[in-house]
Formats: structure tokens, sequence, C-alpha cells
């Protein structure tokens, strides 16, 4: 794909949270294997899991296996599926690929149950129709070997759409652990951890959670003292679709959850003119980022 054709988008605007951002553009994601990779580097433990993903299943399982990462731990964890993923599944199985089709009750079960199976130093999980970007794994396994003091690594983001074109780009500030008290815009496909840190709050996520288990898991870390990281470089690719939980239930189940959150952590309920009022220099800044990227001051990798 070309960098500048995203940057010259005549419609192009920047946000956080922002779904559609730009016209789409045709991209490549796939066929970039990370070159000359490592095998100095931490065992990475990924887990996806799924539940009829079957036309995007395939694209987020090579996005995981093309990179070349040899130290890698890989399982798909498939909630019985009723579409076409088991034969997704059963042809990747050919190259290696561990997987399990089991009932479970909801994705922070099945990504519980996911990581019961994989051995690794380095967690994460990846949804069945997100991407891992060329090059992510390197460049995680990388700080994580360097910097020991770090316990939770995550970059940048490009949105994709149904057909895997980019419509939008998260580019994170460097990260703040305040701004996680009211919201939470951590790239989750681009999220990586230390298992010591994932024993520290217990080894699960809460299951009681079906849209903000990823923050519910981020601030539990927070409160254990981990030490975050943002790398300036885009790591993952989430995919907006019709059917997806982020855009079905945010209404709904989204905000009652995140409200339940930003609660726990004030010990109040809070308005949604609190909650501007906090993220807006955060929003500011990343705005700057974006702007920036867009007039080609600064690069974010091979994307």
């Amino acid at each position: 794909m070309s960098r500048s054709s995203a940057r010259k988008q005549s419609s192009w605007r920047t946000g956080l949270g922002q779904l559609n951002q730009y016209d789409a553009v045709e991209m490549d994601v796939i066929d970039s294997p990370t070159a000359n990779p490592s095998s100095n580097l931490p065992r990475i433990a990924i887990c996806t899991p799924s539940f009829n993903q079957a036309p995007f299943l395939d694209q987020t399982i090579a996005s995981v296996l093309s990179q070349g990462y040899t130290n890698l731990d890989y399982w798909v964890q498939d909630g019985g599926s009723t579409d076409e993923s088991s034969e997704v599944l059963a042809r990747w199985a050919e190259s290696g690929l561990r997987y399990e089709i089991a009932d479970d009750d909801g994705q922070a079960d099945a990504i519980n149950k996911g990581f019961a199976q994989v051995d690794g130093e380095i967690m994460a999980w990846l949804n069945s129709d997100d991407l891992l970007l060329p090059g992510s794994l390197e460049a995680v396994g990388r700080v994580f070997a360097e910097q020991p003091e770090v316990d939770v690594v995550y970059g940048h983001r490009i949105l994709v759409d149904t057909a895997g074109r980019d419509i939008g780009r998260w580019i994170m500030p460097k990260h703040d652990d305040e701004i996680l008290t009211w919201a939470d815009y951590v790239p989750q496909e681009t999220m990586f951890w230390r298992r010591s840190l994932w024993d520290t709050v217990g080894s699960q996520l809460d299951i009681s959670f079906r849209f903000a288990l990823d923050w519910d898991l981020i601030l539990r870390f927070r409160e254990a003292g981990a030490k975050f990281h943002r790398i300036p470089q885009f790591l993952g690719a989430f995919r907006i679709q019709k059917e997806q939980k982020t855009s079905a239930q945010m209404e709904s189940l989204g905000d009652e959850e995140m409200a339940r959150l930003r609660t726990r952590e004030q010990g109040r309920p809070v308005t949604d003119r609190e909650v501007w009022e906090h993220t807006k220099p955060y929003l500011a800044k990343a705005s700057l980022y974006s702007s920036m990227w867009k007039l080609g001051l600064v690069d974010y990798g091979p994307i």
C-alpha cells in the first residue's frame, strides 16, 4: 500500500475513536514476512478467539504466521463456529497451527481457555478479524528483550474495512497512565505483556465483561504497577465491520461496561462532560501526532 496515498486523502481527519477517517486505500499486509528474524528474542504466546469469522480468519492467521518469528506459540480457540471456520483451521493445521473447537462462555472465556494452552514469556491475543502488521512481532520482541523494566507494550493502529483496505489511523501519543482512568485508547490488537504480570493479576480475563475486557485488564495491570511503553510503529490493523462487537454493542453494553469501570476507578459515577474534560488534552496530543504523520514529518514503520 502507499503511505502517501493515505496521507493525501482530501477527507482525512484525525482523532482517536474515529473509525472511518478517509476513502479506502489498498493495502497488503499479509505477504511481507519479517526479514532475517532473530532467534534470540523472547517466546511470544498469542491466542486468537474466534466464532463464525471464516471470511477473515484466514487473513488473521496468515498475519501471525507469515512473519517468520521463530519463537512463537500460536493457538486459535474456536467457540463452535457454524460457518466455514473449521475448514480454514484444518487447512492451517497442515502447516502446524494448533487449535481447539469447543463451547465457551463468550470472548473472555475463550481467551482464557486459549492462554491455558500456550507457553510464552510474552502474551497477547488477536481477534479473528484483526491483523498483525509485518515486523510487529520482531519489534515487540526486541523491546521486551532490551528493556527488562517494561511490562506492557503497544503501538499505532491502522483501521481496515471488510476488504482489508486502509480507512484510518490511530497514531498514539506517548503513554499516559492517567488517561486510562477515563478512557481506553490502547489499541488492543497491538498490546503485548509479560506473563509474570499476567500471573500477578490473576492469570484470567474477567468473563463478566463482554465488551471492555481489555480495558479491565489494562486497569488491573496499572494497579499492579506495570510499566507501559508505546512503540512508535504501526503494529496492528483493526477491522471495521457491521457485525463486529465494537460497532454493534458500543451504544448499549459498551457504554454500560465503560461506565462500570469509570465508577470503579473514581469511586462514583462520572458524567460525559468529566470524561471529555479529562481526555481532551490527550486527544489534542494524538491529533498533533496524526497531523505530523500526515505532513510526512514523521514515519512509523514500513506500512
